[in-house]
């Protein structure tokens, strides 16, 4: 188990770094793989990511009380985070927003632009606010999101620009995991694309040569990727592969 006191990456206060790209962290708090067998699973996918001046949420699976278990477990107090970015519709990435805004509201919630008129009314309802996403736009310092791209359903990714190169975390990919990777390195105007994690919705194993022909450099698949998919990907990457489920930490450093 992880404790706070272990876990310098998180703090009290969100610091400012400069123009320098600071030393990205993701953290896995809800997955239907596991990493660390003191958290629990379910089907659905959430992460942190901190940049040291901003902890985002990136979905919240579907039940926020497996959701804030696991944040507990590892040491997280959710009052740190300061934006969620939910990818798409589905419950198992939507479904824990609501319990987990009653424990911190003081948020600013991404969410596509096709989501319900119901799901901004509940945010708006729980004191948080919200920002309905269609273009490509930046959202902090460090963090942009691809837009809202059609699956179905419509669908934004998370694009993280760190010196290594870019960081695209995917809910579930319903538009394409390749076509998520095209984008973001058309939206960002870079080649250098370090890590996709998250949901590929089992792709076909054809997708581990063309992640190669686009130049990602490591990977790490998890929710709905598929196993077939994960050990294809674990086989050609070999020690670019990581093995990624709840309570799995991925430091990125400068």
């Amino acid at each position: 188990m992880f404790l706070m006191r272990t876990i310098p990456w998180i703090s009290t206060e969100i610091t400012t770094v400069g123009w320098e790209k600071p030393e990205i962290t993701i953290i896995s708090v809800y997955d239907n793989y596991r990493i660390d067998p003191d958290l629990e699973t379910a089907w659905g996918f959430g992460c942190l990511i901190n940049t040291s001046r901003d902890l985002i949420l990136f979905d919240t699976g579907g039940d926020s009380e497996i959701l804030l278990s696991n944040m507990e477990k590892i040491g997280i107090d959710p009052k740190l985070v300061n934006i969620v970015v939910i990818s798409h519709i589905h419950g198992d990435h939507v479904g824990g927003l609501e319990g987990f805004l009653d424990v911190n509201n003081n948020v600013t919630v991404f969410v596509p632009q096709s989501f319900p008129q119901y799901i901004k009314d509940m945010i708006i309802e729980k004191g948080a606010r919200f920002v309905e996403v269609s273009e490509p736009m930046k959202i902090t310092e460090f963090a942009y999101t691809t837009g809202e791209l059609y699956g179905p359903p419509e669908e934004q990714s998370l694009i993280i620009d760190s010196r290594k190169g870019l960081v695209i975390i995917t809910g579930c990919a319903h538009p394409g995991i390749v076509n998520i990777v095209k984008k973001a390195k058309e939206e960002m105007g870079r080649d250098e694309v370090y890590l996709v994690v998250g949901g590929f919705h089992h792709p076909p194993l054809t997708v581990v040569e063309e992640f190669r022909e686009i130049g990602v450099l490591k990977v790490a698949p998890s929710h709905c990727s598929g196993d077939s998919v994960r050990e294809a990907f674990a086989e050609e990457y070999k020690e670019d592969f990581i093995e990624y489920g709840v309570g799995k930490i991925i430091v990125i450093e400068n």
